[in-house]
Formats: structure tokens, sequence, C-alpha cells
């Protein structure tokens, strides 16, 4: 049969055509009823819409910022909330805890019925939660491995595919609205939230990052699918960027940095139809985000033309006053904010401070009615977008796959896919079945490490009560060789009820005993679960108490495979040389386990590839972007080459058991005028004795340049690709101008002539760029 694919692509057009009108239609529509509405409402009503309220605020108990269990509404305090205030946004749980979705839909239908009641114009409540890696606060929901180790799997048709079941699992607990992805750059290895991160790369960043606004939004951004939720990309601009490598502290950051590294994953994200954004909590060159009319306004709102929602981050508004100092009192605070482009305010207790003030503040003159107008607009084209004025509420009932094998499968798919393998000295893995092992270490029976935080509670710390049908790393290895090959003894434990990082040794002799009965020890180190302030550290080696137990395991002769759960790279250089294997696990989630047993013992062939640089001491946690002052080895006299760029890892790194070989780099042109595209190919073969999956990553070197000093190297496109024993493929990429160019000192983007370079693994080619 002849196919007419003349006749396929005109057909194909025509439905994308379809589709954009059909879309316009629909915003025209929108945008219609929005001004109609705005014209109808009051001055108070509009501030309310702008105000966001935690879920404890309307439960009954002792004070507004905790529960009673069970979970109760208070009639009285929804009442005021809603009919007193015209509050418009609630969020997150109460008594920070996961709830059933027949819990939540109980809890939120009776919100959006309770607000309908009380109000006039019949404005639905928008509800949003930090559904970060699942649905967070769902029990039963199906919990991905957290962002930096899906950026480590390279693979984004998985995290489209896992986002969706997010969206699917979200709304099936009632919830329309998420607070992520987090497009922030996780650059610095000290920070506290680098694991909520893509990594360090702009480009994994931005691929990634649209990839799960698709899943989440769907890629025609119509949220008002019942399967579909609003995104809420965060946080609005270069978070995780501080001096002290602490949450919430001051960056002192250049114009050409802040463009160049952290803008494109929001531009992106941005372009693909993100209803809303959520601001940094920080404070960039003196001026905190959430009163910068530059950032907030003219870049974010003018510039890359943001029509959708800005929602502050938690309390941030009245931080302003209390602990940045840039306001004189809570009044001035909310003025400065609403004022720099703030649309709604996360309160998320005191509401009422929030909505006089406000509502003086228009009245003085000091906010204009415009400013109100132009937020309250933004709000409502959301909720519209939702289909919340039709359909408030969406029922569990209709979502059949929730917390289904089907679902499972794709969580699984992602941790085995993200383990990174790092060392493998001798082959010691994969692992032989027949063996006897030991299985020790603070994080070897720990559902709450493996996950992280936002996990069925803020700091993860209640993973274990909700986790009981999921394997440890215990319990899959043992599993996997049977009970009876399996000694398991912490040598470190967790202090129970302490600080996140405090530890005890726990039966650490006897770990050292139970040693020599062994033929391997599989050493499980890394964090106890954490995020935001009480995750900051001051020093990036991990403890002590881990370290003195790594060190006497080393000493019993007996081989060590250490297995990392942590959710940044914490320092291993003390002991790294006396391990034999080395795997990094991250935060893979509830069936990390099974994928990381099935690595350990050849059953997966691991294909993960470090989203950072894994730093080798204190003071070298430089990212793999960086100019070459940081690599100075040819200097003459004395030197200290340790003190140069010499990682533990470097970015990308990440062994299998097979073999890859590369070759046949090719380029098509070696003169290159300004408006034409390049291409890149590369062959790729398996010359190992195992199927396996590889990561192309093809990276670019400006050699010189006028304005800034170029990069070393940055990536520019990747490709994951599976091989069978013996088979090649060649790899294509197509490179445009916006790869080659660079942002200046002034924050233009400049493409310049000159000559680059190419480089895939060892492979290097050069061309020239001409005008």
């Amino acid at each position: 049969m002849k196919i007419d694919f003349k006749r396929i692509a005109l057909s194909v057009s025509v439905v994308f055509v379809f589709i954009s009108a059909n879309a316009q239609m629909k915003q025209a529509d929108i945008d219609k009823k929005v001004e109609a509405l705005l014209r109808q409402m009051t001055l108070e009503e509009k501030v309310g819409q702008m105000t966001q309220i935690a879920l404890d605020v309307i439960c009954k108990g002792n004070d507004r910022y905790s529960s009673f269990t069970p979970l109760t509404l208070d009639a009285a305090e929804m009442k005021k909330a809603f009919g007193d205030y015209h509050v418009g946004s609630v969020l997150n749980t109460a008594g920070n805890r996961a709830l059933t979705t027949a819990k939540w839909y109980e809890l939120i239908s009776e919100i959006q019925k309770t607000s309908s009641k009380q109000n006039v114009h019949k404005v639905p409540v928008i509800y949003g939660v930090d559904e970060v890696h699942g649905a967070t606060y769902t029990a039963g929901a199906t919990m991905f491995p957290q962002q930096i180790a899906q950026a480590a799997a390279r693979n984004p048709l998985l995290v489209e595919k896992a986002a969706a079941i997010t969206a699917y699992e979200t709304r099936a607990g009632n919830i329309p609205w998420t607070f992520g992805p987090v497009l922030d750059l996780g650059m610095d290895p000290r920070f506290s939230r680098m694991w909520e991160t893509f990594g360090e790369d702009p480009y994994i960043t931005s691929t990634l990052g649209v990839a799960m606004v698709n899943g989440l939004e769907g890629k025609d951004a119509n949220v008002g699918n019942p399967e579909k939720i609003a995104t809420s990309l965060k946080h609005f601009l270069a978070y995780h960027t501080t001096v002290s490598g602490k949450d919430r502290t001051p960056s002192y950051i250049s114009e050409d940095a802040l463009r160049e590294y952290h803008l494109p994953a929001f531009k992106a994200a941005i372009d693909a139809g993100a209803h809303t954004i959520m601001v940094n909590s920080g404070i960039i060159n003196g001026v905190p985000v959430h009163a910068s009319y530059p950032i907030l306004t003219k870049l974010l709102k003018e510039e890359l033309g943001f029509k959708g929602l800005v929602v502050t981050d938690w309390a941030d508004i009245e931080n302003l006053y209390r602990r940045d100092r840039i306001a004189a009192n809570d009044k001035e605070a909310v003025m400065l904010a609403i004022n720099a482009g703030i649309d709604m305010s996360m309160v998320p207790y005191k509401y009422e401070v929030f909505c006089d003030n406000l509502i003086q503040l228009v009245k003085e003159g000091k906010v204009k009615q415009e400013r109100i107008d132009d937020a309250v607009r933004r709000i409502l084209k959301v909720k519209y977008a939702l289909n919340l004025f039709d359909k408030p509420n969406t029922n569990p009932k209709d979502y059949p796959k929730f917390g289904s094998k089907e679902f499972e499968k794709v969580s699984y798919d992602m941790a085995a896919e993200a383990i990174t393998l790092l060392k493998n000295e001798g082959n010691i893995l994969p692992l032989k079945k027949n063996i006897k092992v030991l299985v020790t270490g603070p994080n070897a029976n720990s559902m709450r490490t493996l996950n992280g935080a936002w996990t069925y509670s803020w700091q993860g710390d209640a993973a274990d009560e909700y986790t009981a049908n999921y394997n440890t790393i215990l319990e899959a290895v043992q599993n996997e060789i049977g009970k009876a090959n399996v000694t398991y003894v912490p040598g470190v434990s967790y202090k129970a009820g302490g600080h996140y990082f405090e530890e005890l040794a726990d039966k650490m002799d006897e770990a050292i005993a139970a040693a020599k009965n062994s033929d391997v020890i599989i050493l499980c180190l890394g964090e106890n679960s954490y995020v935001e302030k009480p995750g900051d550290l001051n020093d990036l080696y991990l403890s002590d108490l881990q370290t003195e137990l790594a060190k006497k395991l080393a000493g019993t002769g007996k081989p060590v495979v250490l297995v990392l759960n942590e959710g940044r790279p914490r320092l291993i250089s003390r002991f790294e040389q006396d391990m034999k294997g080395i795997v990094q696990a991250y935060l893979p989630g509830n069936f990390g386990g099974n994928a990381l047993a099935d690595v350990l013992f050849g059953d997966v062939n691991p294909s993960g590839k470090l989203p950072y640089t894994y730093p080798r001491f204190p003071n070298a946690t430089i990212s793999y972007i960086h100019k070459p002052s940081e690599e100075q080895k040819k200097a003459e006299g004395a030197y200290n080459y340790e003190a140069d760029y010499n990682p533990q890892y470097l970015f990308g790194e990440g062994l299998s058991y097979t073999t890859f070989v590369y070759s046949n780099l090719t380029i098509d042109k070696k003169q290159l005028k300004k408006r034409e595209n390049l291409n890149v190919s590369v062959t790729v073969t398996n010359t190992g004795k195992r199927t396996g999956k590889e990561v192309v990553h093809l990276f670019t070197s400006d050699l010189y340049a006028s304005s800034v000093t170029p990069d070393v190297k940055r990536l520019r496109r990747f490709e994951k690709i599976e091989l069978a024993p013996g088979e090649s493929k060649t790899v294509s990429f197509e490179l445009n101008p916006a790869d080659l160019s660079y942002t200046g000192r002034d924050g233009k983007t400049i493409l310049e002539a000159g000559d680059f370079e190419v480089m895939v693994e060892k492979l290097k080619d050069t061309f020239t760029l001409i005008e």
C-alpha cells in the first residue's frame, strides 16, 4: 500500500491549526468572563482572591497553627475566612500528615460548598499542595524518585509519564494545583534543597522541566482536563545560589550569570504553558525577591511575557518586615510585595493582617487599583482554566488507576534508570546471588531515607508510617538472595526524636564482628530526610560515625560495596579509596529498595549519570560549569595540584556492566554562518556482553569570547539509547545559533564569530563560526 506522506502531513497541520484556534477561542471566552466578573467585584472581594491560607486555619484545633485528630473543618472559621474575608485559596495538609483521597474529597468539597454559599459571585477556591515527587500528601499515592534522581535517569519520556501520573493522582484527591516543578539549579552541594532540583546543568533542567510541565498540565496546557493540574514553577529566580550555602540567605549574582544559567529553565517552562510561578524566598544583591519589581514585573511579566499567577512562598511577605527588615511594618511589607508584582500571598496564618492592610493601601493610593485588578485577573484566569467554576471538585471514584501496579511500574523504572554506578573495582558488581552478605548502615532499613522529605509529611519523618507494603534496602536484598544469606546490624542509627542529623553508634562492634562471617558488606550510608532550613549544615563531610563505620568495615579485609542514599553529595574522600564498589541511589522513592537490589545483583544494568559534580573536598564545590581559571595545572612554580578542579566524580559519570565505545564523531560543516545550524553525529557501540543503556552527552566550548571569559564547556544535547551486545547506533544532534551564544555583562545575548569545539565522550572536533 502506498502511503501519502504529504496528505498525512497536511492532515496533521490542519489538526494543529484547529487545536490552536480552539485554544484561542477558549481563552477569549475566559478573558470575557474574567473581565465581566472583575467589574462586579468589590475591593474586599478582590483582596480576598489574592489571599491564600493554610488548611489548619479553618480546622478545629487549639489554635490556627495545628489541628485536632481526626481532622474536622471549623464552620465558624470558614464563615470568617470565606464570608467575611472572601479568601480565594487554601494550601497544604493539616497536622502535617497525608490524607486519603476520600478525606481530601470530603474536606475540599466542603470548602468549595462553604465558599460558594458565602460568595455572591460563586468564585471557587483554588487548592494547592506541594506534590513534588508524586501526590506527596495523599496516602496510597505513587511516590517517584525525587527530581535529582530523575535527572540522573536522563529520560525525559519517563519524567513526563511520572508527572502525568502525579497529576492524575493529585486530581484523585480533589486537588488541582501543585507547587512544582523545581527549576532552580542545584549547583551548590551544601544547599539543603539540592535534591529537589534536576541538578547543576541549565539544559537538563530546561529539558526535564518542560517534560514535567507537559506531564502535569498536558502538552496543550489544558488544565481543565480532569486528569491534569496547574503547575507552579519554583523558585523564581536563582534560589539556590546563596553565599553561605544555607537556605533563605543572601545571594550576589551578576546580570550575565542570572540570565545565562538561572533563567533558561524558567523561560522554557513558561513557553511550555505553565500557569503559575512561586517566588524565591531569598535575597539577590541585597533585595528580597518578593520586593523586587525588576525581577517580578520587568523581567518575568514584561520581558518573558508571563501571563499567569505569581504566588509567594510561605509567609514571605511578612518576612520582608520580620526577617529581612526592608519594611518597617507589615503594612509596608504588603505594599512592597504587591507593587513588586506579587499576585497571591501565601499568608498562611494571619490573613486578616494581609487583607486589612492591602485594602487600606489601595484606599490610600499606595497600591493602585490597576495593580489589584491585574493580580485578580491572573488568579481568575487560572481558576477558569482549571474549570473550577463548572466543576470545582473531582471525585476519587473517577480515578480507578490511583496507586495501580501500572503506575508503580513507572516509579520502579525511574529508580532503576537513575541509580548510578560510580566505582566497580575488580568488577565486584554485580554480586553473585549465592553469597553471604552483611547489610549495615543507618540507611539500610528505612523507607524515610529512601524517599526524603515532602513524603507524607513536610520533613518526610512520617514516611515509615505509610510504607509498610514497600521494601527497604535490607528487605529488598533479603528478597533477592534469601533471608538466610543476609545478616543485618545497623552499626549507626539516626537518633529518634532528635535533630535529623543526630546519630548514635548502634551495635557498631557487632557489625564489625558480623563482617567476618560475610562474603561482601553492603554499607548503606547517607542522610536522614530533611528540607529547607532544618537541612542546613556546617560540614559537608559524611558524619564522623558513618565515616568510622566505613573505615572499620574496610579494615576487616572484606570487600565493601558502598550504597549512598543521600539528597546531596556528602564528602566521602576520607574513606572512598577503601570501597570496592560505590553506588549512588539518591532519593529513589518507595521502589528504590527493589531497584537497588536488582542493580546490585545484576538483574538491572545501571545506566544513571551524575546530575551534579561530586566534590572531593569542602573547599572544592565547583560545578562542571566553570571558567578556565579553575584549571591552572600548567602554572609555573610551586603548586598544590590537589586544590585545583579535582572532583571525586565528574558531572555525567556513571558506569555500566557492559562497555560502550564511541567513534566517528562527525560535523557537517567546518565553517558555519551565524544563521545556520550544525549537525553533529557520533557512533556508539556496545562492546560488552550485556544489553545496556547509555546516555550520549554533547558538549560545546567557545574557545575565546570578547565580553566575559567563556565556560570550559557546556552541555547542549543528550540522548539515552539502549544497545544489545555488539550493536551500534549513530546518534545525531542539531545545534542552533542559540547554543553558541552567551550572555554579556549587560545581560544581552552575544553571538560572535570565532572557533568552537564539540565534544562527545573523549572525541573532539572544531569548527569556525563566521559572519
